[in-house]
């Protein structure tokens, strides 16, 4: 996909989010992320959308089948918190705020769970 139409692609990705919130698009390394709050929900790579996923939504996608972001860095495959949206949120607006809301749920439980790592104990 050229570039004009990945980032025509990512604009219409976003649009389809909104009845999640106000998502807007940043452009990053080889796509785009998409952005609620402050949080990257989902990326637009390889002319696809990945959605955020963590261990408590994870078995969502995997029951469908949607494979996790690959990538190679030195020689090695990373996989990304980010999962292949089904295809009916491209048609449904109702899949689309349900996967979106998943994916939002996940970004926030991850910036809560290093909000926590970083936080030092008090001392009395």
């Amino acid at each position: 996909m050229a570039s004009k139409q990945l980032r025509e692609f990512a604009d219409y990705s976003a649009d389809l989010l909104q009845s999640v919130g106000p998502v807007y698009v940043k452009r990053m390394f080889n796509g785009y992320g998409l952005f609620l709050e402050g949080l990257m929900i989902a990326i637009i790579v390889d002319n696809s959308l990945y959605l955020k996923a963590d261990e408590e939504s994870i078995g969502d996608f995997e029951a469908l089948g949607l494979e996790p972001h690959l990538y190679l860095r030195k020689g090695r495959q990373i996989a990304l918190s980010f999962s292949q949206a089904p295809e009916d949120v491209f048609e449904s607006p109702e899949a689309m705020n349900e996967w979106g809301n998943k994916a939002y749920g996940a970004a926030l439980r991850s910036a809560a769970r290093k909000s926590k790592k970083g936080k030092k104990p008090t001392q009395l």
